[in-house]
């Protein structure tokens, strides 16, 4: 994916269009943007400090992505004063990578069409995934040959590996705490990547 300062996406190992993501030259079948996900864990949520503590942001940072829709809490938005906003699992993954994205100089415009992109993958899909920028434009690379096509054009200059901010993420959140939706019980030292697989293993 190369995200343009129009916040449209072309060109690169997986050109996006109108919806779907069109094979690569290294790639013979497409993925469809939108198609339906893994589930993820859609029980639990994380309250906006424990985002922010897995994340690596600031309670203001978070606070402006969520007001201005770059990246909104998808268990639970915020219901006027005193109530809390929940982010899963993925938005915790999501804001991470938009931190990251922001320290290297990246543009809000094209890390909003990066973010949208992160949103539409399936999970499985996230975590083989590589980032690539050159500080205007990101790219999506899904094999290592992709990375070294970039990198050999000039375009890539650092690497965001979705799969290891997963992890940091997943070892940060299984530190504090969670909360079930249904229940409002707050769950300690809660791992993510425990329900992500029970999930996956009733849907097999």
């Amino acid at each position: 994916m190369r995200s343009t300062g129009d916040g449209t996406a072309v060109g690169g190992p997986y050109p996006l269009h109108g919806g779907t993501v069109e094979p690569g030259p290294r790639h013979g079948a497409p993925a469809v943007v939108g198609a339906p996900q893994e589930p993820g864990d859609d029980h639990v949520g994380y309250r906006g400090p424990t985002a922010c503590a897995a994340a690596g942001i600031t309670y203001r940072q978070l606070d402006y992505w969520a007001r201005t829709g770059l990246v909104e809490p998808s268990v639970r938005p915020a219901y006027g004063s005193g109530s809390q906003r929940l982010y899963s699992f993925r938005d915790v993954v999501v804001l991470k990578i938009v931190k990251r994205l922001l320290d290297t100089g990246v543009s809000l415009q094209n890390i909003r069409t990066a973010v949208q992109h992160l949103r539409a993958r399936g999970m499985a899909d996230l975590a083989q995934m590589t980032l690539m920028s050159d500080g205007a434009t990101v790219y999506e690379c899904t094999s290592p040959d992709e990375v070294v096509d970039l990198l050999q054009g000039g375009q890539g200059v650092f690497g965001i590996a979705v799969g290891v901010v997963w992890r940091d993420v997943e070892s940060a959140l299984a530190k504090l705490h969670g909360e079930r939706v249904d229940t409002g019980e707050t769950l300690i030292g809660h791992n993510p990547a425990d329900e992500l697989a029970r999930r996956r293993n009733r849907v097999g």
